[in-house]
């Protein structure tokens, strides 16, 4: 079945970075664009940032460019997330994602990982 392992979130000072990381099962990573959304305390889940399968194109939300770097790596069916500058605001649970057909083509459904705490505080 797909599974996504997110990792690497931790306690950060404002300005510090650290880096996420997703490890993939389940399905044909490589065929698929992977997607980094966070969800904040109270608030509802916010996309961050894509990067595609067949050309590694990258896409990512206006707070976080220039901040945030996207990358993947298909031998280890991994997705990065390599966050820095980081602010307060910054602070919730990151997730990776990814949207998957159905075995008959006809519907998508989306998956994510548990999640790994940011918290961005002095």
């Amino acid at each position: 079945q797909v599974q996504l392992v997110e990792s690497g979130g931790g306690l950060v000072q404002p300005g510090g970075s650290l880096r996420l990381s997703c490890a993939a099962s389940g399905f044909s990573f490589s065929a698929y664009t992977m997607t980094w959304v966070r969800q904040a305390p109270g608030k509802g889940l916010e996309w961050v940032s894509n990067i595609n399968s067949h050309d590694n194109r990258t896409y990512y939300a206006d707070f976080v460019k220039g901040r945030f770097t996207i990358s993947r790596d298909n031998a280890k069916n991994t997705v990065y997330l390599d966050v820095n500058s980081l602010k307060p605001e910054d602070t919730a649970v990151y997730y990776c994602a990814v949207r998957l057909p159905s075995v008959d083509g006809t519907a998508w459904s989306d998956y994510r990982g548990q999640g790994t705490q940011v918290t961005v505080s002095s």
